[in-house]
């Protein structure tokens, strides 16, 4: 996922974006450990995925005016 696809969105969606990725992450894991993980690439995308996502949203929320 790109970093200007992640800006486009609102900061819902991006947190819902990083539950999404923090469950596929898990099932990855799952997926490891009983040895039936084919794409191991995928570890390493969905991590980075979720560290963009959070990043994005930390910079809307400081962008955000304070109440």
């Amino acid at each position: 996922m790109k970093a200007d696809d992640l800006r486009a969105m609102t900061i819902d969606q991006l947190d819902d974006e990083a539950l999404k990725l923090k469950k596929e992450q898990f099932n990855l894991r799952f997926q490891r450990a009983t040895g039936q993980l084919e794409n191991t690439s995928r570890v390493r995308q969905v991590r980075r995925d979720i560290a963009r996502t959070k990043t994005v949203a930390t910079q809307k929320r400081a962008a955000q005016p304070k109440k």
